[in-house]
Parts: C-alpha cells; structure tokens; sequence
C-alpha cells in the first residue's frame, strides 16, 4: 500500500474540544485547504481510534520520509 492511500481521522478543534470530520486517505486529507485549520490522526495509529493527532504540515513531512 502506498503511504499517500494510509487512512487518516480528520478532525478540526473548537472550543468544545475536537470535532471529527470523517476518516480520508492522507492525500485526500492534504489537499484540504490550507485556510481550514485541522489535524489529522497519525498515520501511524488507526484512525478513529487513536488520541495522536498532527497538524497537515507534519503528515505531509512523514509521508515524505515514507
């Protein structure tokens, strides 16, 4: 499997706490805008189910070292 299809929970914060938007595919998740501010579970953990969530920016370097 390629590291870009790795399934990712996108979720944005409010301030009632984190808001899950859906569960994508990383290259679904960084093509997001960049103006919409949210985080996305750690490739690395299963999505839905993991409290490790990064910012877009760092998705995209570890998918890069991938």
């Amino acid at each position: 499997m390629k590291a870009t299809k790795q399934l990712v929970e996108v979720a944005v914060e409010t301030e009632e706490g984190r808001v899950p938007l859906g569960i994508m595919n990383a290259k679904q998740a960084l093509s997001l805008p960049d103006d919409l501010d949210v985080k996305v579970s750690h490739p690395n953990h299963e999505p839905g189910s993991t409290d490790n969530f990064i910012p877009k920016d760092q998705l995209h370097r570890h998918l890069d070292k991938s």
